[in-house]
Formats: C-alpha cells, structure tokens, sequence
C-alpha cells in the first residue's frame, strides 16, 4: 500500500482528503504538533524516517472577510513548501495544492488557461505565495500542481464560505446575503478527492493543470439552487448590483490527461453537503451567521 503524507490535514482541503484517501493508502496526516512544516530540522528527520511514497501539500495560512492577512503570510506559505521541496530524494512525488489567486485576481481572464501564468505577478501575499512555489515547480522533478479555485463541502468554515453559509443560514431561518453576485467555478471536496488521487496513481505530463469544473456559476444562482433545495423559500439579498469579475478556470487539459473525468451533478452536490449541515446544527450558531457576508 502506498505511504501518503497529507499535510494541513486538519484543514478544510486536508480533512476531506484523509477521509477519503484513507481506505486506498497508507495516509498520515500529523498535526502542527507531531509536524512543524516550519521547522526545516524536524521536517528532514520526519521525511527521513517515513520515506512517503507521495506527499499532498495542502497547508496554507490565507484570509478571509473575516480573518485579515497575517503579516507573515508569503514567509510561512514560502517557508512550509520549501521545507519539503528541498528533500526532494526523500519522497516519491509532491502534488502541491495552488490557486487561481497565483494568476492575479485582477482582470483576469473569463476561464483562464495555465499559459496564461506569469501574465502578472500577484500583488496579494497569499497569491504571491503561490506564485513563487509555482515558479520552483516548472523547474522541478517528481512535483506537479494542482490549481484550485473554488472548493465547497463539508468541514469548510460556513461562517464565511459562500455555499456552507447559504445553507446554514437557511436551516437557522435568515435569508441568504451576498455582497455582489459574482460567477465563480466551485468544485465539490469529493470530486477534488478522486482527482488527487488520480495525481497519486498516474505521472502527468504538465507541471500544472487547472483543477476545476471549467464551468462558471453565478453565486445567485447557487444561492436559487439552496433556497429549492431547502424548500423554505428563504429570502435572497444581493446587497450591491452588477457581477463582480469572474472567478472561472479552463479545465482542458485535466481532463485531456485524465480521459474526460465526469463532475458530480451539482445540485447532487449541494443537496448532499444541505443533508449533512441538517444532521450538524451543533456545529454553526446563528450569531456567527449574522456577520455581514
């Protein structure tokens, strides 16, 4: 059985990963204690004694409206993947998990493609963070990168997270708040979960592949598609007019690697992740819900 270290396994991304990698490999995913990514020692000595056949780099420090960008952002980012990259010899492969924010959110392209990579060089820290892992994995061997954009399902934080929130907020009985509509490309945890596990099995032929649904929707319509879903008929606020730019990534050469992977139906999707948020009401309060999303 294949030996996979998973980091930032207490994470949104990483969670999702253990469990559904788990019954396939040989999975560890240590917490900050038993693994400090930032202690370049203490990742050597780990590395050297468990000789993993593949890494899944998911650990990241990022923002949100709620939580604003720790000063040391692009250095612990940076510091976290350099630590493993520069064992490459101790381990078999690195899929390292990126982001459309490396291609510069701004003006960016509708469905953007991976040429157009180092267009712009992010201004954000977290972008930038990604940016320049992104740069050592053109050049390096046994590491490839999977660039995300939009991920939703369970364990993500549902107080800020558009789609958890809508359906949280519906279940405590408030009307589902957007800031601006905005057409974003989301991609459910489980269909992340198969795709990773296809870069354990297979050597890919790129560097970097877009790991999206390559197809754009509105967060109106999200929000539509949890109020049916729901059948409660909640409210649906849009707090400024107009779309905000969009959010989307071409997915084309994924799937000419992969033979034409098939997506999970999203309103599936999202009737699953409303059904697991209603067997969960301990897990959200209405409180938090009540912040200005």
């Amino acid at each position: 059985m294949m030996k996979v270290l998973i980091t930032g396994g207490s994470g949104f991304i990483g969670r999702n990963l253990v469990e559904a990698l788990s019954p396939c490999y040989a999975v560890a995913a240590p917490a900050s204690a038993e693994l400090n990514l930032l202690d370049e020692t203490a990742v050597r000595d780990y590395l050297c004694a468990h000789r993993f056949d593949v890494i899944v780099h998911t650990a990241t420090v990022r923002s949100n409206r709620r939580s604003p960008n720790p000063l040391d952002m692009l250095d612990r980012n940076c510091r976290m993947f350099f630590n493993l990259a520069r064992n490459e010899g101790r381990f078999g492969k690195l899929i390292h998990l990126g982001s459309g924010a490396q291609y510069h959110r701004g003006g960016l392209p509708s469905r953007v493609r991976e040429e157009y990579f180092d267009t712009r060089v992010p201004t954000d820290p977290y972008g930038f963070s990604k940016y320049i892992c992104a740069k050592y994995i053109e050049r390096a061997e046994h590491m490839v990168e999977l660039r995300l954009f939009g991920v939703f399902g369970k364990y993500e934080a549902w107080d800020v997270r558009f789609i958890s929130n809508a359906c949280c907020r519906v279940l405590k009985g408030l009307p589902i708040t957007l800031r601006q509509d905005v057409i974003f490309d989301y991609l459910y945890a489980d269909d992340l979960a198969k795709i990773v596990a296809w870069f354990i099995e297979h050597e890919p032929r790129q560097k970097a592949y877009n790991v999206c649904r390559g197809q754009g929707i509105a967060l109106s319509e999200l929000a539509a598609l949890v109020a049916a879903i729901s059948g409660r008929n909640p409210r649906i606020m849009i707090k400024s007019p107009g779309l905000a730019p969009e959010y989307t990534g071409d997915n084309s050469r994924l799937l000419s690697e992969m033979g034409d992977y098939e997506f999970r139906d999203m309103r599936g999707c999202i009737e699953e992740l409303y059904s697991w948020y209603s067997g969960h009401p301990e897990i959200f309060d209405i409180e938090s819900l009540q912040f200005d999303n």
